[in-house]
């Protein structure tokens, strides 16, 4: 499954997120993830129980977050907002765009718990 091996690349980026600021969990995933980047965000959220099992981040809520469809246009400059099967400019609709985001899933945020040192 396409979605499980994101998830472990995820889940390694959020470890060094939590051992560099020295943290005992991961509480909260917040992922950004546009429609063109070929990730299905409900099978992302089926696969990370699976990957994160064991870890700190066992119990952590993964958040997936819709990024917006952006392109900045070569006849005008504008950049607008489009949709996936549209990437036309928004302001003189022309056709030459370029991809400003949307294909992107971003670790926007993530939340954790320190160690609580009294209580171990």
């Amino acid at each position: 499954m396409h979605e499980y091996s994101l998830c472990i690349a995820l889940l390694e980026q959020v470890q060094r997120v939590a051992r560099e600021h020295r943290a005992g969990k991961v509480d909260r995933i917040l992922l950004r993830i546009g429609p063109l980047s070929g990730v299905e965000p409900p099978l992302l959220e089926r696969a990370w129980p699976l990957a994160a099992a064991g870890t700190l981040a066992e119990n952590a809520q993964l958040v997936c977050e819709a990024a917006p469809v952006r392109v900045r246009c070569s006849r005008c400059g504008a950049e607008t907002a489009a949709t996936p099967n549209r990437l036309l400019c928004g302001a003189c609709g022309d056709w030459q765009t370029r991809l400003v985001s949307g294909d992107e899933m971003l670790l926007a945020q993530v939340g954790l718990s320190q160690i609580d040192e009294d209580n171990d």
